[in-house]
């Protein structure tokens, strides 16, 4: 049975670090949303042009662009055959509704949403840890505080729809997983 799931959390919760585990454990494309924007925009496709012109403005794409773009991604071979792990989408209630009807219209549904959930101060400790440049107190908490209000109607939504899995994202990474996997086995 193919998976298709949706990692949620805050920066630095660890999605990457656990998406890369899941995908070398079971057979499912992960999905990023910044890889479809890049993609589209090396082979100046009319979506990608068109996303370059807000990014290049320092606005965020509109959500008609994005749907379309993993709308396409998501119609692909590989990830009709063998499911998907999407990694930065659905970012809003309404990409998450066009998600579900794109999916009901080919008898496809969210197998599960995995909700990485870590204290904040944990967080800041691990993105100030990245040692990056632009990463100061100042600017992790705001990031923060933006992701959050993107995130929790998102975490809100999928429990409703009965498919989020919270997973305790502090501490031992092998725990965290051995948690992801007993929620993915939990699905078969």
């Amino acid at each position: 049975m193919t998976k298709n799931l949706i990692l949620l959390g805050l920066p630095g919760a660890g999605k990457g670090t656990q998406a890369d585990k899941i995908i070398a454990e079971y057979p499912m494309v992960h999905i990023s949303t910044g890889d479809i924007f890049r993609a589209n925009m090396k082979e100046e496709t009319e979506l990608g042009q068109k996303a370059k012109s807000f990014m290049d403005a320092g606005n965020l794409v509109p959500d008609e662009i994005t749907n379309a773009m993993v709308a396409d991604r998501l119609a692909q071979s590989d990830v009709v055959e063998n499911g998907f792990m999407l990694d930065g989408y659905p970012r809003n209630e309404d990409q998450a509704k066009f998600l579900d009807q794109f999916l009901a219209e080919r008898n496809e549904k969210v197998s599960a949403t995995l909700y990485f959930e870590v204290p904040d101060q944990v967080l800041v400790e691990r993105l100030l840890g990245r040692g990056r440049a632009d990463d100061t107190q100042e600017v992790i908490a705001h990031r923060l505080e933006v992701n959050k209000e993107a995130n929790l109607p998102l975490v809100d939504y999928y429990a409703k729809h009965g498919v989020l899995n919270t997973i305790d994202g502090n501490g031992e990474l092998d725990r965290i997983y051995s948690d992801v996997k007993t929620a993915l086995d939990a699905l078969d």
